[in-house]
């Protein structure tokens, strides 16, 4: 099959041909039909995050299963599923006591005395993320995706097993936002974007959009902002507490820099929760007065939205076919697997809210 393989950071995906292994027991084969190209991604391969390589990178898709494990119950073979980075075991306390966005237990892998699930004729692969996605078929854990009805498109749904499942998920679990609660979101990409959605979604009165761009205002508020800061020109922190009179009572940081994740957290009224969504480089650290903690302020990181997976995205294909979930707006551009590497250079700009590459382009 083939494959967009990250061999060196800093250097281009390169399109190779990738050999995939037959479904363990517990294992899913799925033909891949979109995968949204995530900034995420763009970390490992800039060298912001260490991973081990070469690696077949992407992690936010769906797909149509072609093939099962003789032990896996959850989907079967022609199931439209929506793939998650988060493979859970289903057994350890993070599952039991309903975190399964936090589980880490080998089982979801293959360990390292078995063959791997990718090679090519170099030698093995590291799969990324649970998935790499940017191939054309993928052989994951049954427990990192879950079955969706047919009628939900699969592009669309690609997004959600990622950015909008982050995005919508910190509002709706990790900061739980209620009716009637305010808002901002710093960072109006594709999470920032999902965020907004799912604090309108939750209830809030008032959701203040915040980015560099002067030019995301219009796409802010067709996703739920009921107000838009460029800040390019102005502190958005000033801003937001004169505009709401003392600070919101959530924030969410979906760019991942030191610097608005300190202003997320300065934003905040008393009492309220700055959710850091982004993925600040390692080894960069962030400050804080000490004695905001004193107005019982929080700050607090959002993986993957705090998710459960297999309950939440089949509800957020219903919310997107009941027009609740913005979705449509959000793929900036539909392109071929080989040019991902244009895709990422178009996100350094930061004029694209996603693209996907699909596979039967």
């Amino acid at each position: 099959m083939k494959a967009a393989v990250l061999r060196e950071v800093r250097t281009p995906l390169q399109i190779e041909d990738v050999q995939i292994n037959k479904p363990g027991p517990h294992e899913v084969l799925i033909r891949t039909a979109a995968a949204g190209v995530c900034h995420s991604d763009l970390h490992f391969i800039e060298g912001s995050y260490p991973h081990p390589l070469p690696a077949v990178l992407g992690h936010e898709s769906a797909g149509v299963v072609e093939a099962v494990g003789s032990e896996v119950r959850t989907v079967k073979p022609g199931d439209h599923v929506i793939t998650c980075l988060s493979a859970f075991c289903g057994h350890c306390e993070f599952c039991l006591t309903g975190h399964m966005s936090l589980c880490v237990s080998p089982e979801t892998k293959r360990a390292p005395d078995e063959e791997p699930r990718l090679k090519s004729d170099k030698g093995p692969m590291v799969q990324y993320l649970n998935l790499s996605s940017f191939a054309e078929q993928m052989l994951i854990h049954e427990h990192a995706c879950v079955a969706i009805r047919p009628d939900m498109p699969l592009d669309r749904a690609a997004l959600i097993g990622c950015g909008v499942m982050t995005g919508v998920g910190a509002a709706m679990h990790t900061s739980n936002v209620r009716p009637g609660d305010t808002v901002a979101v710093i960072g109006l990409g594709g999470v920032g974007l999902a965020a907004v959605n799912g604090a309108a979604i939750a209830g809030a009165s008032r959701i203040i959009g915040i980015d560099m761009a002067p030019g995301k205002e219009n796409m802010a508020k067709a996703f739920g902002a009921t107000d838009f800061i460029c800040a390019k020109d102005t502190d958005p922190v000033k801003e937001v507490i004169e505009m709401t009179k003392g600070g919101v009572q959530h924030s969410f940081e979906a760019i991942g820099l030191a610097k608005t994740a300190e202003q997320a957290f300065n934003m905040l009224r008393r009492g309220g929760t700055a959710n850091v969504i982004g993925m600040i480089p390692v080894g960069q650290t962030i400050s804080l007065m000490g004695a905001a903690f004193l107005g019982e302020k929080r700050i607090q990181g959002s993986l993957m939205g705090s998710n459960r997976f297999p309950v939440d995205m089949p509800r957020l294909v219903d919310f997107y076919l009941a027009g609740k979930l913005k979705l449509d707006d959000m793929i900036s551009r539909r392109l071929k697997l080989e040019q991902v590497n244009e895709a990422f250079e178009e996100m350094k700009t930061g004029a694209v809210a996603r693209s996907v590459i699909v596979f039967d382009a």
